[in-house]
């Protein structure tokens, strides 16, 4: 059966009996069908965050593909609650360019899944419609104020980098040029469209902790200067009162279900590569409120999304995990042993064992921040016992907790072994927490702990926009927000060719970016894009409705 067979199989549980899972009733949360709801602020309980059991869920570097930490996250959280520990699992929404383009959905699969699977993937409950019509306004704002002669703040256009966004894969709107049509049509100036899941809205979203502060982040987004080099922010504009307004559902984090029937909290969807990678702050405390347990997953592999949850997320919310959940799959290690892409599902120890110096990079970085790791075999149907077998005796020699975890087969049941270790992390009291850099450091050094720390590099290089970018920020006064590195997925460097461990290696910082309304940097290493772009056949050709309304070929 695919994914969405499973899921059309499984008989749904009205979201009011999800919701007394987790100590509430119907008159507590907001209602969006029988199915989704949203959750108001007013249940989050600071002393009960500070109580719960909060377990990180990332992975080694993926295949074009994706390792499945969605999937391990859900069934992990499965599994906690087979052991009778009160867990809830909380992630990220989709983002429709990933739906339509190459990876597909992100609810899991199999017999680890988030439903209703076709609403979260397909619009959900209109977030990513709220961020993106937010920060579109401000751009529309920014672009008449441009024009106006009477309500002006005197905005060079030449300095403006703020775009538009569209939740859609579209490389033909990278780069545009607007205001054409004559003097009504606008002041013509190159821009371009990112994705919405790389808005800065969308990070602020995330990492705001009510209304109040989400009014005052927006108000702080850096838009450009006047002719005569004064800062102008959101503010200026005062147009943050309206963008919170369009938000003011989104905001609130949403309850669905696992296919076994427990609790799922889903709420924002920046990525991994190009931004914080991880659900909101809001979302993360109300798990941890009403769980013992709260599972959570960070994008792409431990240099990305865990480095920017750990460093960004944990140090602006107050947040330290007590275990991290390392998801490997043979195929990858494979993959980064040289084996084809087209070859994967066949057996080569050979190839395996050539990329476990991937792994084992990846387990240094997690024991860096003080947290003790565990791995999970993300367990695939052409995986060989001899091929585990080598992944069991590396651990040994990693002196690292290992399970084998069939959750897209089995579900909870299949995740029980991983589970317990979880829990056995947890009880030991093993893990204490340390950010990797301090955010007082200047931005170069802490943009060097990260790629020589976590990356491997050697150094950083850094152009001559970046360079001028650098004085920008100091001249700001934000020499002392946080970074998130902007870096290819596909390996431990900027270079995406450079599988396995790369070693003697430079990253090269292109440009950096000011988010000061969701409080940090960008810096934009390699040949990053904040727009992605469609492959050759895409998934969207094979997803379908019938009369009767039911979509087919989402996975």
């Amino acid at each position: 059966m695919t994914d969405q067979e499973i899921a059309k199989d499984i008989q749904l549980k009205h979201i009011s009996k999800i919701a007394e899972k987790l100590g509430l009733n119907a008159d507590d949360i907001e209602m969006y069908g029988k199915y989704k709801a949203k959750l108001p602020h007013s249940i989050i309980d600071k002393e009960k965050v500070k109580k719960s059991n909060l377990i990180l869920v990332t992975a080694i570097s993926p295949t074009p593909a994706g390792e499945g930490k969605t999937t391990m996250s859900i069934g992990l959280s499965e599994g906690l609650n087979q052991l009778g520990k009160q867990t809830t699992v909380v992630l990220r929404e989709p983002s429709l360019g990933p739906v339509f383009g190459i990876k597909g959905g992100a609810t899991g699969g199999g017999y680890s899944q988030v439903l209703p699977m076709e609403d979260i993937n397909l619009h959900f409950t209109g977030d990513f419609a709220a961020i993106e019509k937010a920060h579109n306004l401000l751009s529309a704002v920014i672009d008449n104020n441009i024009q106006s002669k009477t309500n002006t703040v005197g905005l060079d256009p030449r300095t403006v980098t703020w775009k538009r966004v569209m939740d859609m894969n579209d490389r033909s709107l990278r780069n545009i040029v607007i205001g054409l049509g004559g003097t009504g049509s606008g002041v013509p100036r190159e821009t371009g469209f990112d994705i919405t899941a790389a808005s800065e809205i969308m990070a602020i979203l995330c990492l705001s902790d009510d209304l109040e502060n989400l009014k005052e982040r927006l108000g702080n987004i850096f838009i450009g200067y006047t002719k005569d080099r004064q800062p102008i922010y959101c503010k200026d504009l005062k147009v943050q009162g309206a963008m919170a307004a369009l938000l003011k559902e989104a905001i609130k984090p949403n309850l669905v279900q696992t296919i076994e029937g427990n609790p799922a909290i889903i709420h924002g969807g920046p990525f991994a590569n190009i931004a914080q990678g991880t659900n909101s702050v809001i979302a993360t405390r109300m798990g941890m409120s009403l769980s013992d347990y709260t599972v959570t997953e960070a994008g792409f592999g431990a240099d990305l999304g865990a480095e920017k949850f750990l460093d960004i997320k944990c140090q602006s919310a107050g947040l330290s995990p007590k275990a991290v959940v390392l998801t490997t799959t043979i195929r990858a290690l494979k993959y980064h042993g040289g084996e084809d892409l087209k070859n994967l599902t066949e057996e080569n120890v050979d190839a395996l064992k050539n990329g476990l110096p991937n792994l084992e990079k990846h387990i240094e970085n997690v024991r860096q921040f003080g947290i003790t790791p565990v791995i999970a075999i993300n367990k695939f149907i052409t995986d060989s016992e001899a091929e585990v077998a080598v992944i069991r005796e590396f651990a040994k020699s990693q002196n690292i907790r290992v399970a084998l975890a069939e959750v897209w087969a089995k579900g909870g049941k299949g995740a029980l072994e991983l589970a317990q270790h979880v829990v056995d992390i947890v009880e030991e009291g093993s893990s204490k927490f340390v950010p990797m850099y301090s955010w007082s450091m200047s931005v170069e050094d802490k943009i060097k702990t990260i790629a020589t720390k976590i990356y491997g590099a050697d150094d950083v290089e850094y152009s001559s926009i970046a360079k001028r970018n650098l004085r920008t920020i100091a001249n700001l006064g934000l020499e002392g927000l946080p970074v998130c590195i902007a870096k290819t997925q596909k390996s431990l460097s900027d270079n995406p060719a450079l599988l396995g461990r790369p070693r003697g290696f430079t990253i090269t910082v292109r440009e950096i970016e000011i988010a000061a309304g969701a409080g940090f940097l960008v810096p934009i290493t390699g040949d990053m894009m904040r727009m992605p772009g469609l492959p050759a056949h895409p998934a969207s050709e094979n997803i379908n409705i019938d009369n009767n309304g039911n979509i087919s070929g989402l996975f």
